[in-house]
């Protein structure tokens, strides 16, 4: 029987040899490239990967941290979390989170889990929106999570500037008209109530004179003085209600609020000779006066309860200081008080309507969200910083008219 001939019996095995080494480099040279194409696509995906600006982790099963992008490093700088329980690295504690984002995604591989949570983030208090979803290996199984982090608290804060500007314009309207039901009513009854005054004194000169008749028109003058001063005091709430509500364009002119600030500490000079003198300080410096354009009436309106509301805040025991400057092309004014301070769960709701902490009689609560309003379509911006014991800092934001 005759056997094929092969290489060997041609050539001699030393050719056969060097054709296996040369399959050998080829394949070599292949692995080589294969290698490299892999390792420009992980850096691809890990460029991809660090310039996403939420914080990034990949977590195994245990809530171990196995590997993070860049923004975790620029968040968290000088941590090294490899190995790390999530929970000790976001938290700082040794139990898992509650509600925790990798739990409720383990639960449910095929859904992403999402819920926001309060981190500390450099000593500050931030909003963060944890997203997890499940990685699967190559049977489909799950065997580690993927954690992103977003800071929310920035669009958390704008949210609420939203509705809280939708909602004051829909109690502006409200507002507008129950004034406006309230206003006639009001008149008629002041009307009425300075024409009894008039005609009081002629049937005071009518009447027979005795003890009893002149104490009865003593009340009845005591009445009706009572009367127009609380109509009076209504008005001030209806022109207020108004104020609040008002659709009108007015017209806008040139004020400088250094004589808003005068003007104010004008009107207010027979409460405040009652006070001690120091109690108000004054800071107007600059060279630039701090001029806007807006409305002389409704700014005033917003000085008199800002400083109103501080006075009510110090008593007679603490200071007030009034300031206001023209910085970054716009101009601040600044009330600042030594009073009790706000609490923390009243902060945001201090620009509401008729939310109030005064007690009853002494304030219905549309004093700072008419302040808010007319700050608002002045173009500009009120804020308040305050800490319980510490006092107060209200801030008004107008844009500056350069001269």
């Amino acid at each position: 029987m005759t056997r094929d001939t092969k290489l060997a019996d041609i050539s001699g095995i030393e050719t056969v040899k060097l054709g296996f080494f040369k399959e050998v480099k080829r394949k070599i040279r292949e692995l080589e490239a294969s290698n490299q194409e892999l390792e420009q696509k992980r850096r691809d995906i890990q460029a991809i990967l660090d310039g996403i600006p939420d914080v990034m982790a990949v977590i195994s099963r245990e809530k171990k941290v196995l590997s993070v992008n860049k923004s975790f490093d620029d968040t968290y700088p000088g941590l090294a979390p490899a190995g790390l329980t999530c929970h000790k690295i976001f938290k700082g504690c040794d139990a898992p989170c509650s509600p925790c984002s990798i739990e409720l995604a383990m639960e449910s591989p095929t859904r992403v889990s999402r819920s926001l949570q309060i981190l500390n983030r450099g000593g500050e208090n931030r909003q963060i929106e944890c997203t997890a979803s499940v990685m699967l290996d190559g049977t489909s199984k799950p065997n580690r999570i993927l954690l992103l982090q977003r800071d929310v608290t920035l669009e958390k804060q704008f949210q609420a500037k939203y509705f809280l500007a939708e909602r004051m314009a829909t109690v502006g309207v409200l507002a507008e008209g129950v004034a406006h039901e309230i206003n006639n009513p009001l008149t008629s009854i002041s009307g009425f109530a300075e024409t009894l005054a008039l005609h009081l004194g002629e049937l005071e000169a009518l009447t027979p004179a005795s003890e009893k008749a002149a104490a009865l028109f003593e009340d009845f003058h005591e009445f009706l003085d009572t009367i127009l001063m609380e109509c009076s005091r209504c008005s001030g709430i209806v022109q207020n209600l108004l104020t609040f509500g008002h659709r009108e364009v007015r017209q806008l002119t040139t004020v400088d609020l250094n004589d808003v600030v005068a003007n104010c500490l004008k009107l207010l000079g027979p409460r405040l000779s009652r006070l001690p003198k120091d109690i108000i300080a004054l800071e107007t410096g600059g060279e630039d006066a701090p001029v806007v354009l807006g409305h002389p009436g409704e700014l005033m309106q917003v000085m008199l309860n800002l400083v109103g509301n501080a006075l009510y805040a110090v008593r007679a025991s603490g200071r007030i200081r009034i300031r206001t400057g023209v910085r970054d092309n716009m101009v601040a004014l600044e009330v600042a008080d030594t009073g009790d301070g706000i609490a923390p769960e009243h902060i945001g709701k201090l620009f509401e309507p008729f939310f109030t902490t005064k007690p009853p009689g002494q304030g219905i609560g549309i004093g700072l969200s008419t302040c808010y309003n007319i700050i608002r379509k002045h173009g500009g911006e009120i804020s308040v910083e305050s800490e319980p014991g510490k006092g107060a800092v209200f801030e008004v934001i107008l844009p500056y008219l350069s001269q």
